[in-house]
């Protein structure tokens, strides 16, 4: 599926194209017989038009037939024309233009999907004929909250996230009732948490707004997947498994639950299941550069260094200037024994991504490579920065770790934990901590979050 153009003249309307372009893609992908790649996958074609674009997508994506459009609004009048193509001889399966008001934008998502599929011939069993008709909302006005709420969400900035809650919060006043508003502010607060406020604070907004999701709906996947993510934050291993074989069983397509359940996986040690999940996942998305670098993570966490490297460099073709691709690779370079090539990533990944974490690792990558006074500046650096903002005690802890102040390092792995720090997920299998694994306050935080055993 291409993304839907936005015709409007007004391009602050292009959220209503994504959102279109991103629910038909959520619909289509819970009916069984119909392989439809990610989201990811779809909106790395945005934009894109050269002649032979058809053919393209159908060899990198490895489907058939492409569904493409356009949205243009015009006041409350909207004007949505769609069409599928089959990718061999470009020729047109099915086509229609839809002219209506605003408040008729949720009929037309429903309408397109249900054409869409009989277009394709695909026999409907009870559960998908349900599908395509169900609506996430009666509220139009909500719907539209909702779509720009996921179009600054994808932002994947602090700005972004901010407008993001605020559309969302909308959408609930609007529709109270409204489940995928809510697990949309769980997901925000969920990447909101350790960058940009205390991931303690950040998890507890997480899960209230997760866990309103799932007894809203208790049969929409993504409310259990926001669940299974919050119940992470308090180290909840049973429920967040719980709540991601649900996810699963509801939409085994999604690929997002596929790779966030290898990240269950890994850090419980399960390399080989993770890996098996995570690959599935890729075949779902495989365009996604977040869900290709995260492959190359559990294999370095499975100690598998040539194969995340090289899948590390599979992802930066995707995008060249992704910093958590680049710090992935750092890792499995350091690890290889090529300190110069992981400073030289490390580096690379920090001016793209000024991050603290992204910085903390950058000094750890400097202080393994000779260069202790600039590590040491990074941590008094630090220290400036926290008067400004939330700084993660995992920043500072990474740089000690470097300089090989075993102490400190622990110190600030236990701020890591009174704070819920991601960085507490990955004490069992990252390579990181094999200098401190056997010290006594390590071994007495490795079973405060479950991972012990």
């Amino acid at each position: 599926m291409l993304p839907f153009v936005n015709m409007s003249a007004d391009k602050n309307d292009e959220y209503l194209s994504d959102g279109m372009t991103e629910e038909l893609l959520n619909v289509l992908a819970k009916v069984k017989g119909l392989r439809v790649p990610g989201r990811s996958s779809s909106f790395s074609f945005k934009g894109k038009n050269e002649e032979g674009i058809f053919r393209i997508v159908g060899e990198q994506l490895h489907v058939q037939t492409v569904l493409e459009g356009s949205v243009r609004k015009a006041g409350n009048k909207l004007r949505i024309t769609a069409q599928l193509i089959n990718v061999a001889d470009g020729f047109h399966l099915w086509s229609e233009t839809y002219d209506r008001d605003m408040t008729d934008i949720l009929a037309i998502q429903s309408d397109v999907a249900r054409q869409v599929v009989q277009a394709l011939q695909v026999q409907l069993g009870v559960e998908d004929t349900l599908a395509l008709a169900r609506k996430s909302t009666e509220n139009a006005e909500a719907h539209r909250l909702y779509l720009l709420g996921r179009y600054h969400f994808v932002k994947a900035t602090q700005a972004g996230w901010s407008d993001a809650i605020q559309a969302f919060n909308q959408a609930i006043q609007l529709d109270p009732s409204y489940a995928l508003a809510d697990c949309g502010l769980a997901d925000n607060y969920n990447f909101l948490g350790g960058s940009f406020m205390p991931r303690k604070e950040a998890w507890a907004k997480e899960k209230d707004a997760a866990q309103k999701a799932v007894s809203l709906d208790p049969n929409l996947a993504d409310a259990h997947l926001s669940l299974a993510l919050a119940l992470a934050g308090d180290f909840d291993w049973p429920g967040m498994n719980r709540e991601m074989n649900r996810a699963l069983e509801l939409n085994p397509n999604l690929a997002l639950a596929r790779d966030q359940f290898a990240w269950l996986l890994t850090v419980h040690g399960r390399f080989d299941e993770a890996v098996a999940q995570s690959r599935k996942a890729v075949e779902l998305d495989p365009l996604s550069p977040l869900i290709n670098i995260n492959l190359a993570w559990w294999l370095h966490c499975a100690r598998r260094f040539d194969d995340a490297i090289a899948q590390a460099r599979k992802t930066l073709a995707l995008d060249p200037n992704y910093a958590w691709a680049l710090r992935t690779l750092g890792w499995s370079l350091r690890w290889k024994g090529d300190a110069t090539g992981a400073l030289a990533e490390m580096q690379k990944a920090q001016s793209l991504d000024p991050d603290p974490w992204s910085i903390g690792c950058f000094g750890y990558a400097l202080a393994v490579s000779g260069d202790r006074a600039k590590a040491g500046q990074i941590l008094r650096d630090f220290e400036i920065l926290a008067k400004q903002r939330y700084v993660s005690p995992a920043a500072s802890m990474v740089v000690y770790l470097g300089l090989g102040e075993k102490e400190k390092a622990l110190e600030g792995l236990e701020r890591c934990y009174a704070d819920r720090d991601t960085q507490c997920w990955f004490l069992k299998v990252d390579p990181l901590y094999d200098s401190i694994r056997n010290e006594p306050r390590f071994q007495a935080l490795l079973k405060k979050v479950g991972l012990d055993q």
